[in-house]
């Protein structure tokens, strides 16, 4: 059966999707004139919700930032900690350079793939959702329902059997490896806490990301600052390091450029998800005045997980020496001055890191757990919302739709705790197998269907220049779209229900006011 699941692996992992996920990225980097580069500061503007008025903000609703944060609670997980230092491990220092490049030209495909998903996104309950399943169905070449129910069905299967065993996996072996904590008992406890979230429903979700994900995100690259700062002299050395060898200009990684190509850009795409289909489910569910803001978010997010946190990684890994690389056939290559004798081929991940921080802080066996705890906790719950906005998809229509729904919930808890208790090697592969799936059906389509996602640009940044970018009056039909956008006609003539306005009483100066909150 292993055997099975590692050629299935070898199959979708193909240099082909290498290929694809960089040329995706480079072609939709010219396609919107490198608009992931040129605004960043709308970007960041956007981020902080000054885009949203007082008054205009409706009930229920998710705001952009909180999206965001939904969106890299998925991206900023394991891949950051354990993957980078696979990547280095298997691909040498060479390996984060093509990560870097996969992830700024990946910036662009995040883009593409979220706008569409405001673009095409559906109402739902009290809220919204969408997803490329969506997209697929309304807009593929005039819509086509067959290669929406195809992805919605990967991501199904990917994000609710295959890719929650990593991450349960990766915690319950950081427990173990600090505290010496049974598997068995880790799986438990994350099951028991996904329960309580999953089943308060996506509102809950949202804001325990908004909460979650910048605290965990700051306070890591605070830790790893620290070290950096600690060996601020060896901080350019590696830099160099990383390119050199990413070109063959280094002598012991020199037989691997080719490897370290493919291990980058697959860490990349484990780690930040671009193009995969993930991250526009997220995007959906915001509440925004324009499709294309919520594509230039999710864009820089993007950043936060590979330019900012697993270089961060990589670097405190790298400059304290604590890695070795290993060549395909798993001969050792290179030993760095701070390795450790369990560093072996089949032994690599969050060790590295944790070997990293010791020599660079101390304590690390119990920092790497409690930030794996948060990074791969919160990206189970992006999962989970993936998956579950897949099954809403195929089955919101069927009268038993939320029975099945609840029984995809509790068959997601099963292979969350089977991954806490099944093999590293075997739990990396199923994983590897669910973001191989999902990147195949939608880069193809969104590269089919990438046209709407440049108007919708070209409109905002005519928006920006005219003062009329936060405007709640955007017509998808009357810039050049084609197709039957409900919603957004909805949006722009009934307007949407907005939270009411309170009036609060206050003292000033033996004075009684009126005032206005929001």
């Amino acid at each position: 059966m292993e055997n099975l699941i590692n050629q299935l692996n070898g199959i979708i992992w193909s240099p082909m999707l290498v290929y694809l996920c960089l040329g995706a990225g480079l072609f939709f980097t010219i396609k919107i004139g490198g608009a992931q580069f040129l605004m960043i500061k709308e970007m960041i503007r956007l981020l902080l919700g000054n885009d949203i008025k007082p008054g205009e903000k409706s009930k229920d609703s998710i705001s952009g930032f909180e999206a965001m944060c939904m969106s890299v609670s998925g991206r900023v997980g394991t891949g950051n900690i354990a993957g980078v230092a696979t990547a280095i491990a298997l691909g040498g220092p060479g390996s984060i350079f093509w990560l870097w490049v996969i992830s700024l030209l990946g910036a662009a495909s995040s883009y593409v793939e979220s706008t569409l998903g405001q673009l095409y996104k559906e109402k739902f309950e009290k809220g919204y959702r969408g997803g490329p399943a969506y997209y697929f169905k309304k807009g593929l070449l005039g819509g086509k329902t067959w290669y929406g129910n195809l992805f919605a069905i990967v991501t199904v299967t990917g994000m609710s059997l295959f890719m929650p065993s990593v991450q349960a996996n990766v915690i319950a072996g950081s427990m173990q490896n600090a505290i010496g904590l049974p598997t068995w008992v880790s799986g438990l406890g994350i099951i028991t806490l996904l329960a309580i979230i999953i089943f308060g429903g996506a509102k809950r979700i949202a804001k325990f990301a908004g909460v979650v994900v910048p605290f965990m995100a700051i306070a890591y690259i605070i830790i790893a600052l620290i070290v950096l700062v600690l060996n601020i002299g060896d901080i350019i050395p590696s830099l160099s390091l990383i390119i050199r060898s990413a070109f063959g200009q280094e002598e012991a990684f020199a037989g691997i450029v080719g490897t370290a190509v493919m291990w980058g850009v697959k860490r990349g795409i484990y780690s930040n998800e671009a193009g995969q289909g993930t991250g526009p489910a997220s995007a959906a569910a915001a509440e925004t005045s324009h499709p294309a803001k919520q594509g230039l978010i999710q864009a820089f997010s993007i950043y936060i997980d590979s330019i900012f946190v697993c270089t961060a990684t990589a670097l405190m890994i790298i400059i304290t020496g604590a890695y070795k690389v290993f060549s395909p056939n798993g001969k050792e290559i290179y030993s760095g001055l701070g390795t450790t004798a369990e560093m072996t081929a089949s032994n690599i991940g969050s060790l590295n890191t944790t070997v990293a921080l010791d020599a660079g802080i101390g304590y690390g066996a119990y920092i790497v757990a409690i930030t794996i705890m948060f990074f791969a906790f919160t990206t189970i719950l992006a999962y989970f919302w993936n998956g579950d906005s897949a099954a809403i998809y195929l089955f919101e229509k069927k009268a038993s739709g939320k029975i099945i729904r609840k029984m995809l919930n509790v068959v997601f808890l099963v292979f969350a705790f089977l991954g806490s208790i099944m093999s590293g090697g075997m739990a990396w592969t199923l994983g590897d197998i669910g973001v191989g799936m999902m990147a195949w059906v939608n880069i193809i389509g969104i590269l089919i269907m990438y046209k709407p996602t440049i108007i919708c640009l070209k409109d905002y940044q005519t928006r920006l220049k005219n003062g009329t970018q936060d405007n709640w009056d955007f017509n998808p039909n009357k810039i050049g779209i084609e197709g039957n956008f409900e919603l957004w006609d909805d949006i722009r003539v009934n307007g949407r229900d907005l939270e009411p306005i309170k009036v609060v009483k206050t003292k000033l100066k033996a004075k009684t006011e009126l005032k206005t909150e929001y």
